[in-house]
């Protein structure tokens, strides 16, 4: 009994020093003595024509804005419309008390039947001068007067008729329409008030269909964009130019198509950013002026991609490496940079040429130089 203690005191503490190290990792386990090489899933990069995405916050504005104000001065007598409701251009909105301008209106009328009756029988005792004055029974300057007066109810006329035109216009207005299509706001006066011209607001306008998107972007990007896609460099038209895609709050994926349409004339000193805008179509008026929103841009012109998924990318200090299976299972590691998401993988803009097979489930039990058992999978297309 006495011989066998000091080997069970050596097996305790063996036990006890493999106990106060830890546990194997995947890794040293894979690569312990006798044991066969780790099983990994290993697949070829996807390798499709690609453009890369950049993305921005930016906001909803109508392209028309109208605030509805009144152009004469009256008594409000009648709303024509529900608060929010869709108005079309030239819908009456607001009536102001018609009367007094009806009257004016009748008053010019009459001023201006006074005057032609006044320039006609002026413009009949010229022509009766002027045939006296040929036969030498009236003088020169007798007719000289009977021009002059013609020529005076003829300017009376024309300020009868200009005023008339004046009374109408007042008479018109005192029906508010709408200037544009759109949806309207609510009153912001009820009825029974007195209106004052060019100055009482009564309600806004803004047009829905299209919206204008409007984002920033610093001046580094928006030169990369310039010499990649040319924007910023001629003439555009509304509704063509660069397609781009637009989500919503809460929205996972982009719903909406747009088109940059316009960019702004100079880059602001301030910020160091240049306004770009896009035309974005709202049929079902689904979206609202002053709504956020993300776009997507495109950024670079179509190429071959290698697209990889994050999960096959690892991590050494401040570098990305991605595992090559290499001749006779060897793993192999290759430094990678990497680009932007397209389609839900990440793009590998130097580091792999596409035909690689690579590491994509299972990094944890690879380690290069060692030995692996790989299991092919393909990836699809895209992973969105």
């Amino acid at each position: 009994m006495r011989s066998r203690l000091p080997s069970l005191l050596t097996l305790l503490s063996a036990l006890v020093a493999g106990l106060a190290a830890g546990p194997l990792t995947p890794a040293a386990r894979a690569q312990a003595p006798g044991g066969p090489p780790p099983k990994v899933t290993v697949a070829k990069p996807v390798v499709r024509q690609i453009v890369e995405q950049d993305q921005y916050t930016g906001r909803f504005d109508a392209i028309d804005y109208v605030e509805v104000r009144a152009r004469v001065t009256g008594y409000l007598e009648k709303i024509n419309f529900v608060d929010g409701q869709t108005v079309k251009k030239g819908d009456v909105l607001f009536v102001i008390d018609r009367r007094p301008y009806k009257a004016a209106l009748e008053q010019a009328q009459a001023a201006l039947a006074s005057a032609k009756a006044r320039q006609s029988f002026s413009q009949t005792d010229l022509e009766r001068a002027q045939t006296l004055s040929r036969s030498g029974n009236i003088s020169e300057q007798v007719t000289d007067q009977r021009r002059q007066a013609s020529q005076t109810a003829q300017a009376d006329v024309d300020s009868a008729q200009a005023a008339l035109n004046n009374a109408q216009l007042n008479y018109d207005f005192s029906e508010v329409k709408a200037p544009i299509n759109g949806r309207i706001s609510r009153r912001l006066v009820t009825e029974g008030n007195i209106v004052s011209a060019d100055q009482t607001m009564l309600t806004t306008i803004v047009s829905l269909d299209p919206i204008y998107f409007s984002y920033t972007v610093d001046e580094k990007a928006f030169l990369k964009y310039q010499n990649s896609l040319g924007i910023g460099m001629g003439q555009t038209q509304q509704g063509k130019g660069v397609p781009i895609l637009i989500s919503l709050s809460g929205e996972a994926k982009p719903t909406r198509k747009g088109t940059l349409d316009f960019v702004d004339n100079r880059v602001d000193n301030a910020t160091g950013t240049i306004l770009l805008r896009a035309t974005v179509p709202n049929a079902d008026l689904f979206i609202k002026p002053g709504l956020f929103g993300i776009v997507a841009m495109p950024a670079t012109k179509p190429f071959q991609g290698v697209l990889v998924p994050d999960e096959a990318v690892a991590a050494n200090q401040d570098k990305r490496i991605v595992y090559v299976v290499g001749p006779e299972n060897v793993i192999q590691q290759k430094d990678v940079v990497l680009g932007p998401k397209v389609d839900g993988y990440r793009v590998i803009q130097s580091g792999l040429k596409g035909d690689e097979t690579i590491v994509v489930n299972g990094l944890a039990r690879v380690r290069p130089g060692a030995k692996v058992t790989p299991e092919t999978v393909e990836l699809p297309p895209s992973k969105t």
